[in-house]
């Protein structure tokens, strides 16, 4: 496969999504998935990261992030997040070749009800592959975070999760964010969506129809589709890949676009 173009549209929420190579289960140990949570708030720390959920599988992570205007903060701190998980789980198990798939797909959403709808599909996220029965129960992913902030060691920006999704504080959102969870474990929504994870863009149509504007050139053949509740920026092989900047091309934590989970 080609490798596809990537851009980066300045202040954007992105839905990062990022698989093991080949697909193997190389965070199947706790200590691993640990590690990229810790590296996760190394990155934040280093070059100011704006995290608003997160959930770490087995075999690949989500990852929401506030892009503001600096084309630089996302590769990198994907680069130390990718690099160094692969590094050392490779220097562990006297392991030789990729950590990762190739690249990393990114999806800008809009913020508001979008935002909020993608944060709980994260969320979800093990609760589909029938691991646990709700998101409480797995302690890599945001949720528990989110409803429990913490004082120290804070991954998650809550005041700029609660502000993007159209919310006046934290407790209001968390109120809001229990509420959809609930909503769908009872009414079992919680089916696969691949528009999440291989869009362009996810939000209403002005919004979508602006991201494609902004791509100008770079968006020629790619279509804007209706969903259920919104629009999205979709196009044919080869994947789209959000880009970030040019010095990370040749990065072992680049990512790759397609999800089971």
């Amino acid at each position: 496969m080609a490798r596809a173009n990537r851009h980066f549209v300045p202040g954007q929420v992105w839905h990062l999504t990022h698989r093991c190579h080949k697909r193997e289960f190389l965070l199947k140990f706790v200590k691993d998935r640990h590690r990229w949570l810790q590296w996760l708030y190394k990155a934040k720390k280093r070059y100011g990261l704006v995290v608003l959920n997160y959930v770490v599988t087995s075999n690949h992570i989500h990852l929401v992030v506030y892009g503001k205007d600096s084309s630089e903060i996302i590769p990198k701190s994907v680069q130390l997040l990718a690099g160094r998980t692969g590094q050392e789980y490779n220097q562990r198990k006297n392991r030789k070749g990729a950590f990762w798939e190739d690249r990393y797909h990114a999806t800008a959403i809009e913020t508001g009800e979008h935002l909020l709808r993608c944060i709980v599909y994260i969320d979800l996220n093990m609760v589909r592959a029938g691991v646990v029965a709700h998101p409480k129960d797995w302690p890599h992913g945001g949720y528990i975070e989110i409803q429990r902030p913490r004082r120290k060691n804070i991954i998650i920006d809550y005041g700029a999760l609660a502000h993007l999704c159209g919310y006046n504080d934290l407790e209001d959102f968390q109120s809001a964010h229990r509420g959809w969870i609930e909503t769908a474990l009872s009414g079992n929504q919680i089916k696969r969506d691949e528009s999440w994870t291989q869009s362009i863009a996810i939000g209403n149509r002005s919004y979508v129809e602006s991201i494609k504007r902004r791509l100008g050139g770079n968006a020629i053949g790619r279509k804007i589709r209706e969903l259920s509740g919104g629009f999205e920026l979709r196009e044919a092989e080869p994947v789209y890949n959000a880009y970030f900047g040019g010095k990370n091309d040749d990065i072992h934590a680049e990512n790759y676009f397609f999800w089971n989970v």
